[in-house]
């Protein structure tokens, strides 16, 4: 039995397009647009119709780095697949990557196996894995070979961490060479861990133990330093690097530098960059913690040239690095020693809307804000055109969304299983009112109607902005 669903009325955004049209999808998958109003159009017969009339009809969200139930700093990211996914729903991300983890001594197949164990039957959207990889060695490269060949086709390093996730210069390089034999994508973490250990060391010695020193030792001279270290090391390589959750303006420069000499370097930023600052992480009375992340929030300064770099392309994916802390029992952990709170913030059920703000406030136009949450993660990842995009044979991951609600963001209301929110009282405009993935209703009118284990994984081919 074939399904079908028509989409009738609504405002059709994509990347490339603007266009009032219906959307007809069948057996979970788009199967035709026709311009609203049209003979085509009004020929589309479904046994469910949508009235998307005053909407916007916008794909689902790509969210290319999110981390459930993640072990850090000895506790694990408060999220699980089950609940991190409902909540990416609710906020109109329909596909995930996550990153499945290698630990010292182990191999990549174990971590990707125990990742495979976390999300299977407990995801309400589908998702993909990226492989971070802690331990190179001559079975770790080839097995590099492997994953590639089964749709994990991205590989992230840390050049940060030192004795956790931390890879030098030597194992970097190697990784690196690997990827440019078998088309995988290195993401790295680019901030100089073995001097921001001095730094956090001299910090302590001296008293300074409040959330605030965390951004004050990890510089974004050190960032930028990072950066342009691994661009370098990818140039000797002959590798693409994408850069995540890049913070600094230096560092945005150090990226828009090897752009313009005509590497293939990619950057990434998140929300918490482009909206939030220092001015949070010095809150009183250990509030500061909530914002620990790393890279860590820059001062106010910083966000002005994140946006630019988003509208010059020298950044090109927003994705949440969502790794979600309890304020209560898990940030409070590092009371009295900032190198103790957990890194990480609460944000995949934010980013969708917080972008359209940055629409209604006129950052971005909307069509830019679909190509850096969709379409060009979509790209980057190996998932397009099956995700990113409403167009024939695309998968139905679609949301209805409307330009004009207005909401007041809040651990009140939010689905994340954090405590707290990290735009608490933040006002936006826009908000999700349906959410299609594969042509299901996970969110209806504002009501969950998904179910765990509805997601699939999904296998990804490689990087396709490389020839």
């Amino acid at each position: 039995m074939s399904s079908r669903t028509v989409i009738r009325g609504g405002l059709v955004i994509t990347a490339s397009d603007e266009i009032h049209a219906d959307v007809l999808i069948e057996d979970g998958r788009v199967a035709a647009l026709a311009a609203s109003g049209t003979p085509a159009a009004e020929a589309f017969a479904a046994e469910r119709t949508i009235d998307a009339t005053g909407k916007y009809v916008i794909p689902g969200g790509v969210d290319a780095h999110t981390h459930m139930e993640l072990p850090f700093g000895g506790t694990f990211a408060s999220d699980t697949f089950e609940t991190g996914t409902r909540a990416a729903a609710w906020g109109g991300t329909t596909t995930i990557v996550d990153f499945a983890v290698q630990s010292v001594g182990h191999s990549l197949r174990e971590g990707l196996d125990a990742w495979h164990a976390k999300a299977e039957g407990n995801c309400a959207i589908d998702y993909g894995f990226h492989m971070i990889v802690s331990d190179v060695n001559q079975e770790t490269l080839k097995e590099m070979d492997l994953l590639v060949e089964e749709g994990v086709t991205s590989f992230k390093q840390f050049m940060a961490y030192p004795g956790v996730f931390y890879s030098d210069d030597g194992q970097i390089l190697r990784a690196m060479q690997r990827s440019a034999e078998n088309g995988g994508l290195i993401m790295m973490h680019a901030e100089n861990g073995i001097a921001i250990d001095v730094l956090v060391e001299q910090a302590l010695a001296r008293g300074e133990t409040d959330p605030r020193y965390h951004g004050e030792v990890r510089k974004a001279l050190l960032e930028a330093e990072a950066t342009h270290r691994a661009i370098k090391l990818a140039q000797v390589a002959g590798a693409p690097l994408y850069v995540v959750h890049v913070s600094a303006m230096e560092a945005v420069a150090e990226l828009a530098r090897a752009r313009d000499d005509g590497l293939n370097v990619f950057g990434e930023t998140c929300p918490q960059y482009l909206f939030l600052s220092t001015d949070n992480l010095a809150e009183p009375d250990f509030e500061g913690s909530k914002y620990v992340c790393s890279t860590p929030l820059r001062p106010k300064e910083h966000q002005a040239k994140l946006w630019q770099g988003l509208r010059t392309n020298d950044l090109q994916v927003v994705s949440t690095d969502h790794c979600p802390f309890c304020f209560v029992g898990q940030k409070e952990l590092g009371r009295g020693d900032f190198s103790k709170i957990p890194n990480g913030l609460p944000g995949v059920e934010n980013r969708m809307d917080l972008l359209h703000q940055a629409v209604v406030d006129g950052h971005i136009s909307r069509r830019r804000w679909i190509e850096i949450a969709c379409a060009t993660p979509a790209r980057m990842f190996g998932m397009y055109p099956k995700k990113g995009t409403i167009a024939p044979g695309a998968d139905a991951d679609i949301v209805i969304y409307d330009p004009n609600a207005e909401q007041v963001m809040s651990a009140e209301t939010h689905h994340m299983n954090v405590d707290y929110s990290a735009y608490e009282g933040k006002r936006t405009t826009g908000r999700v009112e349906t959410v299609l993935s594969r042509g299901e209703p996970v969110i209806t009118e504002r009501e969950y109607t998904g179910r765990a284990g509805h997601g699939v994984y999904t296998p990804r081919s490689t990087c396709q902005y490389l020839n």
